[in-house]
């Protein structure tokens, strides 16, 4: 047996969610609605110097709606002294607005206290912005209550700020009340709110059978869909949960999809890259790689990862490779064993490597696995066993069967039993696998055979076949047909055999001949046997070729009998030479029964020294006897003898 490791592991990384404070003045500078009314559609036409200019002399005269304006304006541009006095001026003549922007400007200034006051006097007097601004700044300070009432105070006003401030300090506490207010921020247009929403939803509708939002890696390879033998890219881009969520809440996650678009329409870079990985999931390529360039010209790494294998699956490597340096370049370890997975396919074991160390420097564990790979292939043992183990330590469970594998190779079956356990205590199902090899081979066949259904379990077809053939021993039909039926589905040509032969044994004997009857169906067993035998097994070659010829098809019986021959089956030599006998070819037969001879099929030899005597050929004759009797079995062994003593008698007649 062949001891099993799956590299096509499937990692999994934390949800990202951005939690900012949203510090930038220009959130909570408030304009006058004076102001706003006063300028109407005259200032569409102004240029800011003009409306500045016109501001600046009505502020000079004292115009305390002028002063606020004007106070906004340079506080916005930046010029602090210029708008504190205009400020202080209008919110003395209890301008709301003014009040407010004094507050940004000494919090700007290093006023935090300060700026708390003049806030309270504008959030009493009705300021949606100061009740956020004030909310904020007790927060800061760990007065979750005041900052609760104040936060509030602007959320009920309809400020889309102070609704998210709102959500965000509710989420904390694990208020459910936080996602009524994450709705009402995201109703008006808040692209972070609208993102949460859309993470809350999806992780309701899917906690059931998933647990909370995660995102799956896997290897330069999606998972269930890429696997097969290479190195561990570390994962494509978030693949979200699919599948798993129960009956009803379709509705959830089409709610939660429907946010993910309007936040990722709004410029948010992850809520793109999430409704990217959606798409991708459901098969809609194309709109998913527009959402992954999109996040990944923002700067998301993971869209730049995702987008790279998204090129590539569509044949594009050259721009695949492109994408992932610029993931790789900004930290992304996923890519950056991507890249070293694509020069490795190429031979540029040295570049690859420095990709690979690039990829664990960026805390992915699948570099040092990968590493491990490389010096593998390159039967750099000890460099690779270096690898494994530090790979292994940091929790990677194929690192650690790899590593148990490469002990086992060793002679070191004491070693590599608890890495082999560790790793199929992670999930591991090649380890498993493993375990019951090493307990087999130590003739503990109840722990392997337990290891063996532990790896069945999770589809694992060659550790299928090994608890059919356990169930078969120990009688148990029933259950060794369920298990031989997995196995022989995934591929196992082995158990189609033994499930053809299961099956065979079960049907009744056939009855005699009828002339003119119609021809029967294939049987299920014979449909196994084929199966197996196009898979290149050699004793199901020959049964279908003895199947085929009870049924009278000659040549298709010389197909398969040939094929089991060539690939060296004695007994497909054999029946070959008795297919091509009673067609007249005997030349040709003998040559198929010296090579079953050869290979010690007795009935051959029997069969070359009759076709010897009968040519006159005593002495040949006498040989191929005394390797029959050799052979066996008995009843061939026992007519080589009588054959041979006649052949004797002859000689010294």
């Amino acid at each position: 047996m062949v001891f099993m490791g799956d590299r096509a592991t499937l990692l999994e990384t934390g949800r990202f969610v951005q939690r900012h404070a949203g510090n930038a003045a220009d959130e909570i500078i408030e304009a006058a609605e004076a102001v706003d009314a006063a300028v109407d559609t005259t200032a569409e036409q102004e240029t800011e110097a003009e409306t500045e200019a016109r501001h600046r002399l009505a502020a000079e005269k004292g115009d305390a709606a002028s002063m606020s304006v004007l106070g906004a304006l340079l506080l916005r541009r930046g010029d602090l002294d210029g708008a504190e006095p205009y400020l202080r001026g209008a919110t003395t003549q209890g301008d709301r607005a003014a009040a407010n922007n004094l507050g940004v400007l000494l919090h700007q200034r290093g006023y935090p206290d300060e700026a708390a006051g003049w806030w309270r006097v504008a959030a009493v007097a009705g300021s949606a912005p100061a009740a956020h601004a004030l909310g904020r700044h007790h927060r800061e300070r760990g007065d979750e209550p005041a900052a609760e009432y104040w936060l509030r105070q602007a959320a009920e006003q309809g400020h889309a700020l102070g609704a998210y401030a709102l959500a965000d300090l509710l989420e904390h506490r694990s208020d459910v009340g936080a996602e009524r207010w994450l709705r009402a921020a995201a109703e008006q247009g808040h692209r972070e709110a609208a993102y949460r929403l859309a993470l809350a939803l999806e992780r309701r509708a899917t906690e059931p059978s998933r647990g909370p939002h995660a995102y799956d890696t896997g290897t330069g390879l999606r998972p269930g869909a890429r696997t097969g033998g290479g190195p561990v890219a570390g994962g494509e881009g978030p693949l979200v949960a699919a599948g798993g969520a129960p009956a009803g809440d379709a509705d959830g996650l089409a709610e939660a999809e429907q946010w993910f678009r309007q936040a990722a329409a709004r410029g948010h870079r992850r809520a793109a890259l999430h409704l990217g990985a959606i798409l991708e999931k459901r098969g809609e390529l194309k709109e998913a790689g527009r959402w992954y360039l999109s996040s990944a010209k923002d700067g998301e790494a993971k869209a730049a990862c995702a987008l790279g294998f998204l090129l590539r699956d569509a044949g594009d490597e050259e721009s695949a490779a492109v994408w992932w340096l610029r993931a790789a370049q900004d930290g992304d370890g996923n890519a950056a064993n991507a890249l070293g997975a694509l020069h490795a396919a190429r031979g540029e074991q040295q570049t690859a490597e420095r990709w690979y160390r690039a990829a664990m420097d960026a805390g992915d564990v699948n570099g040092a696995y990968n590493l491990g790979l490389l010096c593998a292939a390159q039967e750099r043992t000890a460099q690779a066993e270096q690898w494994y183990r530090r790979a292994a330590y940091a929790g990677h469970r194929e690192a650690a069967n790899a590593l148990a594998v490469l002990l086992l190779q060793a002679g070191d079956a004491n070693g590599a039993e608890p890495w082999f356990s560790k790793a199929a205590e992670a999930g591991s199902v090649d380890a498993a696998f493993n375990l019951g090899i090493l307990y087999a081979g130590r003739d503990d066949d109840r722990t392997a055979l337990t290891w063996y259904e532990r790896a069945a379990a999770a589809g694992h077809t060659e550790a299928a076949l090994q608890v059919g053939i356990a169930r078969l021993r120990d009688g148990d039909e029933q259950t060794a047909e369920r298990h031989l039926r997995c196995a022989a589905g995934g591929g196992s040509a082995e158990a189609a055999y033994r499930l053809a032969t299961l099956l065979d044994a079960r049907r009744p004997a056939p009855g005699p001949a009828v002339l003119g009857a119609p021809r029967e169906e294939k049987s299920e067993c014979e449909e196994w046997y084929e199966r197996a035998a196009e898979q290149g097994h050699r004793r199901a070659q020959v049964r279908v070729g003895m199947l085929a010829a009870g049924r009278g098809d000659v040549a298709e019986a010389a197909r398969w009998y040939r094929e089991a021959a060539e690939a060296g089956s004695r007994n497909g030599a054999f029946n070959l030479g008795l297919l091509l006998a009673r067609e007249g070819a005997e030349r040709e037969a003998a040559l198929w029964w010296t090579r079953a001879a050869h290979a010690g099929h007795g009935r051959a030899a029997l069969r070359l020294a009759l076709l010897a005597a009968r040519r006159g050929e005593l002495t040949e004759g006498r040989r191929w006897c005394d390797r029959a009797v050799e052979l066996g079995p008995a009843e061939v062994a026992e007519r080589a003898a009588r054959l041979s003593e006649a052949l004797h008698q002859e000689l010294t007649a």
